[in-house]
């Protein structure tokens, strides 16, 4: 079937809205004439294809949406209601899944509503599951199968990314300003859950080494990673060749920044996919998550070091028993480290 007027539903995270452009890519190229539409939390929007990819953005503004009391909430979705209703869509796909997706998707108007494998808090009474080939297989495989019974091909891994000209030179600036020299590499040390952090202690200690081995290191992130950052600063004794930008960067800097390192180094967290997205060489520690379904995709240099708890992959946000991060080794990283610097 031809559709003219589609209403893709991810809002967040930052993760999940880079696991979709390969997905926005295939629907794009399914239906090269269609009015593809986007909606999303404005936090997020940023990475949202620029046309010909997504012609149109929709914002659920949840920062604002979750000071509200009952009454403002009802009328907020009233509001977008009467919003949705009037692009009258004629297919809907909820990439999101969830509670909230799905009564978005339902106030829509469009009767045809589809969603991917993973259809949960009761999304999939609202729109069809679409489980294809590779419902086991990793999160960007599972959004594809929704592209590929749309009829699109979907065989390869195309990542539409923003023009990050103007960020690259903000970004420049703030390098030049903290006298950086050379080749650096960028560490994100924040995670969403905390069970998917590796320590201060440990950063600090691979980032001794890092130094030591002469390349700079630029610290990245959120501003909810300050005093991570901070702390990770002290603990490596303040060096010269240590950048902390953590929290001074907007989304797309902090993409540009990444494009510009030597190797990117993380736990499982969101910019870990702007480096797979970048195609940078990277190093990603894995503890309570798991890898094949959702680490890094499309990068021929992604090195995924697993812990070796008995319990890794167990997917808990909280553990009483919490030391599968603390299992890999500043020296196991380290060691990965050196292999890939030595070989660019």
């Amino acid at each position: 079937m031809e559709y003219k007027n589609i209403l893709l539903i991810k809002m967040s995270s930052l993760g999940d809205i880079l696991h979709t452009l390969p997905f926005a890519a295939a629907l794009r190229q399914r239906f090269p004439k269609a009015k593809i539409t986007w909606l999303v939390h404005p936090q997020f929007a940023g990475f949202v294809p620029d046309p010909p990819v997504i012609d149109e953005i929709i914002y659920f503004d949840k920062v604002k949406f979750n000071k509200m009391n009952l009454l403002a909430k009802l009328a907020y979705f009233q509001e977008m209601r009467r919003l949705l209703h009037s692009k009258k869509f004629d297919l809907v796909i909820d990439m999101q899944g969830l509670f909230k997706s799905a009564v978005l998707a339902a106030i829509s108007g469009c009767s045809d509503r589809i969603g991917y494998c993973e259809m949960r808090e009761g999304s999939g009474l609202v729109s069809k599951a679409i489980c294809g080939s590779h419902s086991n297989d990793h999160v960007i495989e599972r959004y594809l199968d929704v592209a590929r019974y749309l009829g699109a091909s979907a065989e390869q891994i195309v990542f539409p990314l923003p023009d990050l000209s103007k960020e690259t030179v903000s970004v420049q600036e703030k390098l030049q300003k903290n006298e950086l020299q050379g080749e650096y590499i960028v560490v994100v040390p924040g995670a969403r859950w905390k069970t998917k952090e590796w320590s201060a202690e440990h950063y600090a200690s691979l980032i001794k080494m890092i130094i030591a081995d002469g390349c700079s290191v630029v610290l990245a992130g959120g501003p909810d990673d300050t005093a991570k950052g901070e702390k990770i600063t002290e603990l490596a004794g303040k060096p010269m060749q240590l950048i902390n930008l953590i929290g001074q960067t907007s989304l797309r800097e902090l993409a540009a920044l990444i494009k510009g390192c030597k190797i990117f180094i993380s736990a499982d967290t969101g910019p870990l996919h702007f480096a797979a997205a970048l195609k940078k060489p990277l190093i990603a520690m894995y503890g309570p998550t798991k890898a094949d379904r959702t680490g890094p995709y499309g990068s021929d240099d992604a090195t995924v070091i697993l812990s070796t708890a008995a319990c890794a992959g167990c997917l808990k946000k909280e553990c009483d028993d919490w030391h599968c991060m603390y299992d890999i080794t500043p020296e196991m990283v380290y060691a990965v480290y050196i292999e890939k610097s030595r070989r660019l």
